[in-house]
């Protein structure tokens, strides 16, 4: 039977959940909530929840009447300069709520109605570790556990009244015997690998970049909701790519042009040395101004996207933030008929959205 205390809290966390909801375009185009993070856990202020009001009763006369008419909420506005008279309006109220990220991962999945992703069966198999914790009466001689046998063996004696203080000689026998007791843990192995490519030529702004670590962190989310472990590899890349470190993929200015085929290929070699496609689900996910080299790399990169990185993975996302004017890479990706294969642009904070739905809507 449910306490009332229960049932309140059960309807509180609904409400909650509602309100995160509705709200959930906003907090995902949210830098500051990024930033908020904890040990798995995201703060998250919910203004629309209203907190309970004190409010004026029908008796006559006694504490809390005064000038106002019934139902008036006790309270104070703010007032504009500190200088004026109180106000006689409510404030608004703020409350402060915690989320795990697989809570949020959920309500992304429910509120962009997302597919459960189905991991391949081989990848599905856990690790296992034995750790010894305990103890018991029986086992081999070689996990005796001599500190414990000696232990029992000095309480029976002295119990017993067998143990001399003048010749203190402790003497198991075989119900004193303990030895080592082990229990197996599972130990989840990494069976997803993903793969952010960045374009950080010279037009690529730090506005840019933060409409990628926005989209980035929210794929990251979904993601951990599906799988055990996660391996990450970041590659970033002007006319020529290289691996980096997560800080680094964010943080790093570079200038001149581009040749996106340079990050298809780097990742192919990564992918080819390091992660067998039967044994592993990987998720390539590509940011870019679109803004190319020319033709002739387009059609190099198409090529190694139809007969190299598309066969191997997953999903192959590919997000084109804030393009200028002239071709654009994404018209080039538009000839390419694969369902692994997705693509849309990212121009501003609303976007990215959409770009989640886009990307993670078919859960390959």
């Amino acid at each position: 039977m449910a306490f009332p205390i229960e049932q309140d809290s059960r309807r509180f966390k609904q409400i909650v959940r509602g309100q995160v909801k509705q709200n959930l375009r906003k907090y995902i185009s949210n830098g500051e909530l990024i930033g908020r993070q904890g040990k798995d856990l995201v703060s998250i202020p919910i203004p629309q929840i209203e907190l309970p009001s004190f409010r004026f009763g029908n008796g006559n006369g006694g504490v809390g009447q005064g000038e106002g008419d019934v139902g008036t909420p006790i309270g104070r506005g703010d007032p504009a300069d500190g200088n004026g008279k109180a106000g006689d309006q409510p404030g608004a109220h703020i409350l402060e709520v915690e989320l795990t990220l697989e809570e949020l991962a959920e309500l992304l999945g429910e509120e962009l109605e997302l597919p459960r992703i189905q991991p391949k069966n081989k990848n599905n198999v856990e690790g296992e570790v034995i750790r010894y914790t305990s103890a018991r009466r029986t086992g081999p001689e070689s996990l005796r556990y001599f500190k414990r046998t000696f232990r029992a063996a000095l309480r029976r004696q002295m119990a017993s009244g067998t143990y001399d203080l003048n010749h203190p000689a402790v003497v198991p026998i075989r119900e004193d015997k303990r030895y080592r007791s082990w229990k197996t843990y599972p130990r989840p192995e990494s069976n997803a690998a993903i793969f952010y490519m960045m374009d950080v030529s010279g037009s690529m702004s730090d506005r840019k970049k933060e409409l990628v670590r926005l989209t980035a962190f929210w794929i990251d989310t979904w993601l951990k909701a599906h799988y055990k472990s996660i391996v990450t590899r970041y590659i970033v890349h002007d006319a020529a790519a290289h691996e980096v470190d997560s800080k680094t993929f964010y943080s790093l200015r570079e200038s001149g042009g581009t040749r996106i085929s340079s990050a298809y290929e780097l990742c192919n070699r990564i992918i080819s040395q390091s992660f067998d496609p039967n044994g592993w689900n990987l998720y390539a996910f590509h940011f870019s101004d679109g803004e190319n080299f020319d033709e002739k790399d387009d059609q190099r990169c198409v090529k190694l996207l139809e007969e190299k990185l598309l066969p191997a993975v997953n999903l192959f996302c590919y997000g084109q933030v804030r393009s200028g004017i002239g071709p654009q890479f994404i018209e080039s990706l538009s000839g390419i008929e694969d369902e692994k294969l997705t693509a849309t642009k990212i121009n501003d904070n609303d976007d990215i959205y959409t770009a989640i739905r886009t990307f993670l809507g078919k859960g390959l």
